[in-house]
């Protein structure tokens, strides 16, 4: 008779809203789950994580185990990236620093090729995963989360020692299964890049125009007028996946607007971003698109209008 096979440690790099959603759920599951946090360690520390789901219901994770530098954590199997894309080269000494040997690094964040800039800056054996996250949830205080709907996650391998297609499958399925065990529906990605591109068809509309328009999404859907932009802005964002290779579904914008339509009503991460005066993830989620898009002669008129639009409140704002 063989004996159970160990669960992984976990380690959360980034423990705001996504973080603590995430990190909360497979420690509930029965996970070693270990939080890095900055500036919330003290009051997490203190009082522990709370959770106010809509889908889960109240949930209390206290005591936690809390870390304010990364050299402190144990050795971690998985280390789930929770932080913003704008933080991200900042974050490698301490992913690294919190890494088992062969770690698999799952990065929870929104935007084109964010994994790229990371992991130059990796050891060449751990692990670089791409985790997207299609949940309404946001940070309401020190260690409080607002849970409104939804919560899956794709998965897909973005680079590191697994050399084949097998391999690769192998590292996104157990990624998968953390989720599924926490009772989170999650998928493997087989083209994680096709699939960043499929999610901006939803971010980069909702995103933008709740910081411009000062709007959440049920009155921008109410609207005949922002609703239009956002169906234009959509239809720009599927040209640009088109034109770099990847084919989004027929009838892929329409799910997303009828998703939406459905959702209670949520403000998008970057409004809270801007309302913080924290910087937006213009990067990730308008410049690299279009200079994809750019890149193999395709113009996007309306995303840069909207990205340019953006950058300039953004430099005001911080």
């Amino acid at each position: 008779m063989t004996g159970a096979v160990a669960k992984p440690t976990i380690g959360i790099i980034g423990t705001g809203a996504i973080g603590g959603f995430y990190g909360m759920m497979l420690a509930q599951a029965g996970y070693d789950v270990h939080f890095l946090l900055r500036s919330e360690f003290r009051a997490v520390a203190e009082r522990g994580l709370q959770l106010h789901s809509a889908v889960h219901g109240a949930l209390t994770l206290n005591p936690v185990q809390a870390y304010s530098a990364a050299e402190d954590m144990p050795p971690c199997d998985w280390l789930l990236v929770g932080a913003k894309t704008t933080s991200n080269r900042d974050l490698a000494p301490a992913i690294v620093q919190a890494a088992a040997p062969n770690a698999r690094v799952l990065l929870l964040q929104n935007g084109l090729d964010v994994e790229d800039s990371l992991r130059e800056l990796l050891p060449d054996a751990l692990h670089v995963l791409g985790g997207l996250c299609y949940i309404c949830v946001h940070r309401q205080g020190p260690g409080v989360i607002t849970h409104q709907a939804l919560g899956a996650v794709h998965v897909g391998y973005h680079s590191g020692p697994a050399a084949d297609d097998p391999s690769r499958a192998a590292i996104v399925e157990e990624g998968a299964g953390l989720f599924r065990a926490a009772g989170i529906d999650a998928q493997a990605m087989a083209n994680l890049h096709q699939a960043r591109w499929q999610k901006l068809v939803w971010n980069i509309p909702y995103n933008g125009l709740s910081v411009l328009l000062g709007a959440s999404t049920t009155p921008l859907m109410a609207d005949a007028d922002s609703r239009e932009l956002i169906t234009s802005l959509m239809a720009e964002v599927i040209q640009g996946a088109t034109a770099c290779g990847h084919e989004v579904p027929a009838g892929y914008a329409e799910q997303l607007l009828q998703v939406t339509q459905r959702m209670p009503d949520y403000w998008p991460s970057m409004y809270h971003d801007f309302l913080h005066k924290r910087p937006l993830e213009l990067e990730a989620i308008y410049a690299r698109p279009l200079a994809a898009a750019k890149a193999v002669g395709c113009e996007l008129p309306r995303i840069e209008a909207m990205y340019r639009s953006l950058s300039f409140i953004d430099r005001r704002n911080t």
